[in-house]
């Protein structure tokens, strides 16, 4: 269950491509793909951008972009799912909006685009429903658990 993650800014927010690689295999392993192979790019608000332009018509930076491959699986071959580009200065202006760390911002993003190289999407009001859900119980289902309090009783 290979996870690569790519890192292609010098400057800008930090976030460890291991802790990237881990998050990436934590969700292959909730969606039972533990034997597919994840592609993830961190990339400046330029890069995102750009590919924002050339792919989807839109000349503007964004968070997250996905770009599942369409290959049918093949029996003993690692599934290979796509890539997930996500753009590290944007995701940090999100999350400081919403009052949170940089991680849990990354971790929705990367959801939210895994859920696109599985073939969902939000262009209607019922699909955004479906992928919402979806999208936020990979986030819940890789989060760690509260572990519970060991208070001193008397």
């Amino acid at each position: 269950m290979p996870t690569i993650v790519t890192r292609r800014l010098r400057k800008g927010p930090v976030l460890a491509e291991k802790t990237v690689r881990a998050l990436g295999d934590r969700m292959l392993v909730a969606l039972r793909l533990e034997d597919a192979e994840l592609s993830i790019l961190l990339v400046d608000d330029r890069q995102i951008q750009e590919l924002n332009r050339i792919h989807r018509e839109k000349d503007k930076p964004t968070d997250v972009l996905a770009f599942p491959l369409d290959e049918e699986p093949t029996e003993g071959v690692p599934r290979l799912l796509g890539d997930v580009v996500i753009s590290l200065p944007t995701a940090l202006r999100q999350a400081r909006s919403r009052k949170r760390t940089l991680f849990p911002e990354v971790r929705f993003l990367l959801a939210h685009g895994v859920m696109h190289l599985l073939g969902f999407d939000h262009g209607t009001p019922e699909e955004k429903r479906e992928m919402d859900a979806l999208t936020r119980k990979l986030v819940r289902d890789v989060s760690p658990r509260p572990r519970p309090s060991r208070k001193k009783t008397r």
